[in-house]
């Protein structure tokens, strides 16, 4: 099938991108064929963000967002900023000492406590009453690239193959979408764009990208626990706690919304060093903290879900142009860590790459061309000098720590953003500590009450995958986790994937590494933290994975 763009992934760089690409063939009156293509079973079955939304791009988009119905029903009326010393005490931190990136308060644009996949359903309503195609279930499996080094499209998976390689009766071929131009919007380490980048070396010159695992549950809460419009942040205690074994770095967040809902998190930086750190555990013993408990005790958990976040910002950032292609969103690594949000630039990105792709095609209706204009526009936008203003702050964390770090960034911002010295940090995040020189974490059962295991999370999280199907988490080196990782490191898949799809078992003639592929929430934490980088995560069948509910 051919089209004149083809846009992977139904997120918000993706979808925001085909709605302005058929707002100019509107207002040029010109026909433009606009394909997107989602491997969830729908529009924000696989979005999870926390998430508050700063609209400026939204508002651009649509500046009538509000008589259209956009999902932005509760404003951030006060937030708050805290520093946990310990599983008791907390300390909360004035408005004055908190970095103006931030405050979500007192800004000229008024921020929302939102679900980021009601959002992407609603974009993708408005995408399809413009006139774009769009595809749920299809998971895109490669990028098309011509003899000269062209983006030519994708390739979407075979449906139907069993877990042997056969053809079952329900096979159907996948298909190749020809465009020409093609955006990659698949999220934080989309697994095409990650082999983009490798083979137009698109990340030459840049710092290595950072990751966090983001974790987030959605809660029921008694009315008088429940002030709509909070926004609490926090840090420290458990991941600063070293006497437990805790090395690592990141932040909580509990975001009051509608309907007596409470969003509660907790993003775990990667780079920790200690293979028995366990980010789902971690978070589980975050919510004891009376600091949570007081909002959450009495109320019913009712989802849950984890997700990759692409954190290194401008320092990380690729080049996002080749032949024939964009690479856009948290595909790239848009998202402003130091705000903790990443919706409004990925938006951004999609805005400015759908004005250079217009442009490009009422030039030269071939396409095919490398859109060096979109360069030149994205790093004349405000998203770009956002990212660059903050870019020192995910380095000063890593190098001087949650309080030092977290000084040095109030400076640079004091300063006027960006004025101190550039720090990098170069370090891949999948190094850790050899196992015998690491603290073992013993972790507190769950009660069932606020704090679970991971197969009533991973029940929540609505996860289905065919299991007469290729394991779509594809090891290089079998022998690897188990005569590598396992005397090294204690096998830290066991502890990193946030569902339990690596187990190692114990059998009669030795252990045995196990890969319930069932469980897979399309984290992409495997593919970024495995010590030896033996694992590498693609697509499985389209329509698998999470169905996550108002996330």
């Amino acid at each position: 099938m051919d089209f004149d763009v083809v846009i992977v992934g139904a997120g918000p760089s993706g979808l925001a991108a085909a709605c302005r690409l058929m707002q100019q063939a509107q207002a040029a009156e010109r026909e433009l064929s606009v394909c997107v293509v989602e491997k969830g079973s729908e529009v924000g079955a696989h979005i999870l963000s926390g998430a508050v939304l700063e609209p400026r791009a939204l508002a651009e988009l649509f500046p009538d967002w509000a008589e259209r119905g956009a999902p932005l029903k509760t404003a951030v009326t006060r937030d708050d900023l805290y520093l946990l010393k310990d599983a008791e005490k907390a300390q909360k931190l004035p408005g004055a000492l908190v970095p103006k990136s931030l405050h979500n308060v007192g800004h000229d644009t008024q921020n929302y406590i939102i679900s980021a996949g009601n959002l992407c359903r609603w974009l993708g309503e408005q995408a399809e009453a413009l006139g774009v195609e769009i595809f749920p279930g299809f998971a895109a499996q490669e990028a098309l690239v011509d003899d000269d080094g062209i983006v030519r499209g994708i390739i979407t998976g075979d449906m139907g193959v069993a877990a042997d390689g056969s053809e079952t009766a329900n096979y159907m071929p996948g298909m190749e979408l020809r465009a020409k131009y093609t955006l990659f919007c698949e999220g934080a380490r989309g697994h095409i764009g990650k082999r983009l980048i490798e083979r137009f070396d698109l990340a030459a010159g840049r710092d290595p990208q950072h990751y966090a695992i983001g974790f987030k549950e959605l809660w029921d809460v008694p009315a008088e626990q429940h002030e709509p419009g909070l926004v609490v942040h926090g840090s420290g205690w458990p991941l600063t706690d070293k006497a437990a074994g805790g090395d690592g770095h990141g932040g909580w967040f509990l975001y009051h919304g509608d309907d007596n809902q409470v969003m509660v998190g907790l993003i775990v930086d990667l780079s920790y060093r200690n293979p028995y750190l366990s980010p789902f555990d971690e978070f589980q013993r975050l919510k004891h903290h009376p600091q949570l408990k007081r909002y959450l005790e009495g109320g019913k958990r009712v989802a849950y879900g984890a997700r990759a976040i692409a954190k290194g910002g401008a320092n990380c950032l690729p080049k996002m142009t080749m032949p024939g292609a964009l690479l856009l969103g948290c595909d790239a690594g848009t998202l402003n860590f130091a705000k903790i949000k990443g919706i409004h630039t990925a938006m951004k990105s999609g805005l400015v790459a759908a004005e250079s792709v217009f442009e490009a095609l009422a030039e030269d209706d071939a396409g095919g061309r490398e859109l060096t204009a979109f360069t030149q526009a994205w790093e004349s936008s405000w998203a770009w000098q956002e990212l660059q203003a903050s870019r020192s702050f995910g380095p000063a964390v890593h190098r001087y720590g949650t309080l030092g770090g977290g000084a040095y960034y109030f400076v640079d911002q004091l300063l006027g953003g960006g004025k101190l010295p550039t720090l990098h940090d170069t370090t891949p995040d999948y190094r850790l500590t050899p196992a015998t020189e690491a603290t073992r974490i013993d972790y507190p059962k769950p009660d069932g009450k606020l704090s679970f295991d991971k197969p009533s999370s991973v029940f929540l999280s609505n996860t289905n995958h065919d299991e007469d199907q290729p394991c779509h988490l594809r090891l290089t080196d079998p022998s690897i986790p188990i005569d590598k990782n396992l005397p090294e490191y204690a096998e830290p898949a066991q502890r990193y994937c946030p569902v339990g799809v690596y187990e190692v078992v114990e059998e009669s003639d030795g252990p045995r590494f196990q890969i319930n592929f069932q469980n897979c929430i399309h984290c992409k934490t495997c593919d970024i933290k495995d010590p030896a980088q033996n694992i590498t995560w693609v697509a499985p069948e389209g329509g698998g994975g999470p169905n996550y509910p108002n996330m």
